[in-house]
This record gives structure tokens, sequence and C-alpha cells, in this order.
């Protein structure tokens, strides 16, 4: 990839207007010599907030006054719609989107907008509600990555893939957070021109950061003294800004101490990372006609509860306990880490979003009315996941749906509604097993797996799934937990060299098999006469 060594230039902190104006100015002519340099294409990275517009109406006015003839590289601008962004925001990046396009074509750029999603298989609520993920915590963020950078990772992988280089146009800057200026100042170390950075995440890849300087009121300056290059209203955006700031007001900012509006911050409305929705809790408190959000918000506040273990199974998501030492007001203890949401809570969270989809859609303004909170290959995929992998053939997706809409679910997955067992079978298991729930799980793993056994041509396999279906559901909680417990202590033992209590546990085991061995010498021990075998009672 072609570079320019350059000296990195001191850029002055605080800056006038006019100062900002020839700042512009000389912005311009960088990103006019970088863009006629090479043949690099460009990705610019826009999610329609203040920062990427910013940017890339710089990018997009610098283009505009070249040549048509020196306007030959294309400049991709993506975003990624993860599919739980916030309504207001959705729409309006969607719009802006569409109207670039049209610009793009009437002024003959370069441009090529793109919109991204996250697959299927990684959205939100595909691993909430279908695979029970907890609720995203700090320690467990497992949206970011799914939902946000595969997707462009994706896309940029396939222009290099293409072009063999791209070069990526970022709107981030220094003034966002300390913690982002951090870790920019860290970036800085792989600099090699102003403003561009090599990108540690991708080989053949260099960050253009063309406002990493800029201050917040600059920001806004420009996008309020220089009319949108698509078409767009920088205005409408200011307000979207300042109806999701908690004082409903965006100051005039007369010098750096003076807050600005643009410290809101827009994202997922299901966001459980940062305390508080603060932007949309404003938009609801500042605008009676975004109060048809209230039932989002609900959902939010109510999936953000620190301790959900009621709502968790106590196996890990695989089926193994695992335990951790847990310090709770200075008492150690250890416990069991939670697993992924049982099935009841799983079912309650969709049928939470379907009324929420349903009620918004009767109430919400005209514009807004068609909003779609779960789409319909989401609800097939967890469906598939409910049925498959979580041997839950009672099916009851198709049911919550007509429940909460009064409409049949049409599931666009061939194949989808041929089952041997469903609802009328699990009411009978259910019986059977006698509020059991252990037992209800594990034979309904064990039946539903023969049955998706039943037609391939060679069975292989299917005594090692039985076998799993045993280990992870053939014990009670309480059992289980008991087990794990044994094994950790076994396992501290043998690491600490204890071989006393090595052979006193392991002998133990043994100990209670010639118990349950005894007066049933005819008989062989198996896990089925151990799980049923008769007390002294019934005998």
């Amino acid at each position: 990839m072609t570079t320019a060594q350059q000296p990195e230039k001191t850029v002055q902190q605080v800056r006038t207007v006019a100062e900002l104006v020839d700042y512009i100015q000389v912005l311009t002519t960088e990103i006019q010599e970088l863009y006629c340099l090479d043949e690099i294409p460009w990705v610019v990275g826009y999610s329609g907030g203040k920062d990427s517009t910013a940017t890339l109406q710089l990018i997009w006015n610098a283009i505009a006054a070249l040549p048509q003839e020196k306007r030959t590289k294309t400049i991709h601008v993506i975003t990624t719609d993860t599919l739980v962004e916030n309504p207001v925001v959705s729409v309006w990046v969607r719009n802006s989107l569409e109207q670039m396009k049209v610009a793009a074509k009437e002024q003959e750029m370069p441009i090529e907008p793109h919109l991204l999603y996250p697959a299927i298989k990684d959205t939100f609520w595909v691993n909430l509600i279908g695979k029970g993920y907890p609720a995203p915590r700090n320690r467990f963020r497992w949206c970011t990555e799914r939902l946000k950078i595969q997707p462009s990772d994706s896309f940029i992988r396939a222009v290099i893939r293409s072009s063999g280089e791209v070069i990526l146009v970022l709107g981030t800057r220094k003034a966002e957070s300390t913690k982002r200026a951090a870790t920019m100042a860290k970036h800085r170390e792989s600099r090699v021109r102003d403003h561009i950075n090599t990108n540690p995440n991708r080989p053949n890849s260099l960050i253009y950061l063309p406002i990493e300087d800029w201050r917040t009121d600059e920001v806004w300056i420009y996008l309020n003294q220089w009319q949108n290059s698509w078409g767009y209203s920088n205005k409408d955006l200011f307000i979207m800004y300042r109806g999701a700031t908690a004082d409903n007001e965006c100051p005039l900012v007369v010098d750096t101490s003076t807050p600005s509006c643009g410290d809101s911050r827009f994202g997922c409305w299901v966001c459980t990372i940062v305390s508080k929705d603060k932007s949309m809790e404003a938009m609801i408190q500042n605008d009676e006609e975004k109060e048809w959000m209230q039932p989002l918000l609900d959902i939010r506040n109510e999936l953000d509860i620190q301790d959900d273990w009621d709502k968790r199974d106590f196996r890990r998501i695989w089926g193994d306990v695992q335990l951790f030492e847990r310090n709770k007001n200075g008492e150690i203890s250890v416990e069991p880490i939670p697993g992924p949401y049982t099935k009841y809570w799983r079912e309650h969270w969709l049928r939470r979003l379907l009324e929420a989809q349903t009620k918004i859609r009767c109430t919400a303004p005209q514009n807004m009315r068609d909003i779609t909170l779960i789409t319909l290959e989401e609800m097939s995929e967890i469906r598939r996941i409910w049925l498959e992998d979580k041997h839950e053939f009672d099916d009851s997706l198709p049911r919550i749906y007509q429940e909460v809409t009064g409409e049949e679910f049409q599931d666009p997955r061939p194949g989808a509604d041929y089952s041997l067992l469903g609802r009328d079978e699990w009411i009978v298991l259910e019986e059977i097993c006698e509020g059991d729930a252990m037992h209800l799980e594990l034979m309904a793993k064990l039946l539903d797996t023969e049955r998706q056994y039943r037609k391939k041509t060679r069975r292989v396999g299917i005594y090692e799934t039985l076998e799993k279906c045993f280990n992870t559901s053939s014990r009670s909680p309480e059992d289980a937990i008991k087990n794990a417990r044994l094994k950790r202590e076994l396992s501290e033992a043998v690491s600490q060299g204890d071989v006393a209590k090595v052979k006193q546990m392991t002998l133990g085991d043994v100990a209670v098999v010639n118990e349950v061995d005894e007066g049933e010498s005819d008989e062989e021990v198996t896990w089925g006469n151990m799980k049923f075998k008769k007390n002294d009672l019934e005998e």
C-alpha cells in the first residue's frame, strides 16, 4: 500500500470559528490528495450520528470539488443495522441512505451506500430468546462482536479480496471520552502519515481519521453552517440529539466548559451494558409523540436485572454444571455458574416482545406503524433451535405468536411444520413425569433424539447422543450440583497431591456402588435401575 511518511501536525485544540473554516479547507485538500494518490477503495463507516455525518460530509464535499475525470475510485458507505437499533434513529438512517443513493446518482459521485445486517444466527433475539443467552453484561458482552463487528468486517474483507487493499474512514474523535482518547493514543504508535494508522485487526487496510482532533461543538458548527451534501437535514439531526438530552436543551456553546447536546448517545434499545438508556428516556420525556416507545423501554429495563439467577438454568448452555467462588458480603461460597434462560423465561421474552410490537403498531405515528421488533426469519430460527437443539417438541412459538397477534405463524423454513411429536405428546409426557422437570427434560431429549435419527440410513452417533442426554439431564439439580462439587474437590486434591483424600473420595464411590449392589447380585447395576430403584416402603 502506497503511503507517504509525514511528520504529524500539531493541531490546535481550541479553535475559533474562522480557524475552523481554514482547517476545513486544509482537510479538504488532504482528502483530495489522498483520494487521488492511488486506486485503493475507501469504506466510510456511517451510523447516522453527528460524527459519522460530519466525516461523510467532509469526504463528499471534497470529492465533489474534484473534476469529474478524477472521481474514479469507489467510496463505499456502510451502515450496520443490528435490528435492535433505536427505532427513531433506525428510520433516520434508512431514509438517509436512500437519499444518499439518489443524490450520488444525480451528482455523479462514486459513492455506494450499503445497509448491512448480522447473520440470522447472530441476531440479538435469536441468541437471547432462541439459545437463552442472558442479557449482555460487561463480563459477558456477547452482542457487540455478533451484531456490529462481524457484518462490517465481512464487508471489509470482501473489499480486500476484490481490490487487495482498503482505506477505512471513521468519525472517531478523541474528545468523545477519556477511554477513547487513550485507545486512539495507543493506535497512533502505528501511524503512517497524518490522520492515518494501520489497522491492527485487519491486514492490508488503513484507518483514516479526519476529525480525530475535533471538539463536539466544532462538529455541530460544521453541520449547522455547511449544507448536507446529499440533501438531508442536519437541522433535523440537531433536533433529534436535542430531544435525546435530559434537559431538552442544546445550549449555545461559548467555551469549553459549556455542555453540549452532542453528549447524547444512540444505540441498541435493548442495551444492558449501560445502566440506563438515557437517550430513549429523554425522547419519551421530551416529546409526547414519542411516548409510543415506552413498551421498548419497559422491556429493556426488565432485561436489565443484575441478579437474574432465578430465570436461568443451573447448568451451562452445553449441559454441564460449572462452579465458581462467589464472594457476597464477605462470605465466600462455591456456587454453580448460571446458564441460559429457562424455557419459561425464553417464552416470556418472546411474548413480551410480540406484545410490544403489536401495541406499537397501533399507537405509534403513521410512519412508524410498520415497525418490526423481531423478524419472521428470526422467529423461524428461534423455533428451529427450540425444536432441534433444545428438543422442546411442544412447539410453543406458533402458539404464542397466534395468541398475541391473532395471526397464524407462517414459517418460511421448508418442512418446518412437519413433526411426529407435538403439543399433545408433550402434555402426555408432562402427566407421566408428574412434575419432575428433569425427568420430563430427559424423556423429551431421548424421544426427540430418536425422532431426529429415524430417517437416517446410517444412525451413526445415536448412542453418543443418547449418552449425552443422560449425562446432562439424568440428575436432579441438587444431585448434579453435588456431583460437580465432588469433582471439584477431587480435582483440587489431585492438584495438591493429597493422596489420602483422593483415596477416600474414590473409594467412597466404590462403597456407594457396593451398597447399591447389595441384595442385587443377579441384576446388573445400570443407570436405569439406580434411577428407578424402588425404595423399601414401596417393596
